[in-house]
């Protein structure tokens, strides 16, 4: 005995059916646009009090925010761990995770944290919390194409067209720029202020001021131009060309608060200007500060710091005065630099913190932790809250190679307090 043959059929037919929306369920669940947030579960830690030394090793580059916690980037997560001084990394604070987008940068002022996807979404989270604060529509990014290194330093510590700019009545902008189109969103609410085309790949961004402008390179027109644009409002105000500037330019912000934002000079240079030229930044057009000129020259606040002949030498960043001398340094090279803090390494990779102002030291620590050694190539760099992380490098540094040889270790980012 059995099923009639067309009822084996509509039984075959409603089977087969069930099966097809079964799939469907489980391609939906696994590949429909997904948000996964994972808040914090305990109180938000303090701001630790930590002796100048190395702390430790990390898999990943950290962005500190607020001195307490350590922010990262993956594929498609960004998450925070604490305490900020901890030798490893640990157990996820908080997570925030999309798909399908891909996270392409990350930027933090105050406890506020965005982040910026392949799509083009601003997603801003509470540090303290780790839950969203807002959400925002903004340009697609322009597809890059460096290599992407395992660290994510790239994502975290110079994100592509992801700038923040403090305004003079106290708010602060995430200016955001795309291929063709830019706009500014209030960083506490979200709030689009404004948007505007852009004219394509013949325009790329430099840095924002301290007097809440953004600085971009035009090359639409065949010259090289450098353009300031209100924060505020998006609207261009000053066109500006160093004089006697040449026809390929380069222009490097200086004396940022935070990665490219918040500059107060910048360096011009190209072929035929090979040294390189120095402005300071103000609210009309750069003024020409010739301390600033050489290359390894940084800028904290109003003062210029280089080293010559393995003495540093602080300057007034405008009249180019002598402030104070450091001698005993051997071989050695401005680093990095932050508010109050000065950064150098020596051929030891020993890292010597300075005040720009006085001169005087405030810290000296050798670069080794665990067994590691000091025989490596310093990487990106990133200075904030009085601590330093630091990229490490295979010698001889191979550009090409990937990034088991790259890197001196799986865990190539050194950490230390200053």
């Amino acid at each position: 005995m059995g099923f009639p043959r067309g009822r084996r059929r509509l039984v075959l037919a409603v089977a087969v059916l069930l099966a097809v929306a079964a799939v469907a369920v489980v391609v939906h669940r696994v590949l429909a646009p997904a948000e996964v947030s994972t808040p914090a579960r305990a109180e938000y830690p303090p701001a630790p009090e930590r002796a100048p030394g190395v702390i430790g090793r990390l898999p990943v580059a950290p962005l500190i925010v607020d001195g307490r916690l350590r922010v990262y980037a993956a594929h498609r997560q960004v998450y925070a761990d604490r305490p900020v001084d901890g030798r490893y990394r640990t157990t996820p604070f908080w997570s925030y995770r999309r798909w399908p987008a891909e996270l392409t940068g990350v930027v933090a002022s105050g406890t506020i944290v965005v982040s910026r996807w392949s799509d083009g979404r601003l997603v801003a989270l509470d540090a303290s919390t780790g839950r969203v604060r807002w959400r925002a529509d903004g340009p697609v990014p322009v597809p890059s194409t460096a290599v992407v290194r395992r660290t994510g330093a790239a994502t975290v510590w110079n994100p592509s067209g992801l700038l923040l700019s403090d305004l003079p009545d106290g708010r602060t902008v995430v200016a955001v720029t795309g291929e063709t189109r830019a706009s500014g969103v209030e960083l506490s609410s979200g709030r689009e202020l404004w948007r505007t085309d852009l004219p394509g790949d013949c325009r790329s961004d430099v840095g924002t001021t301290a007097t809440g402008r953004l600085i971009g390179l035009d090359t639409c027109a065949g010259t090289p131009t450098v353009e300031f644009r209100d924060a505020a409002t998006g609207l261009v105000g000053e066109r500006w060309r160093p004089p006697g500037g040449p026809d390929a330019l380069v222009v490097t912000p200086l004396g940022c608060r935070t990665g490219r934002s918040e500059c107060v000079a910048l360096r011009t240079a190209g072929p035929g200007d090979a040294g390189g030229r120095g402005w300071i930044l103000g609210g009309g057009e750069p003024s020409a500060a010739p301390t600033l000129d050489p290359a390894g020259v940084v800028v904290v606040g109003e003062q210029a710091v280089g080293v010559v002949d393995g003495v540093a030498v602080g300057r007034s960043a405008r009249t180019g005065a002598e402030l104070w001398r450091y001698a005993g340094l051997g071989p050695a090279r401005v680093l990095t630099a932050q508010p109050g803090r000065v950064h150098l390494l020596t051929e030891a990779n020993d890292l010597v913190t300075l005040d720009p102002t006085t001169g005087r030291l405030l810290s000296r620590s050798t670069l080794n932790v665990g067994s590691d050694g000091t025989g490596w190539a310093p990487g990106a760099v990133w200075a904030e809250a009085g601590y330093v992380a630091m990229e490490r490098l295979r010698e001889p540094v191979d550009p090409d190679a990937e990034d088991q040889r790259y890197y001196l270790t799986s865990e190539a980012v050194i950490l230390a307090a200053t």
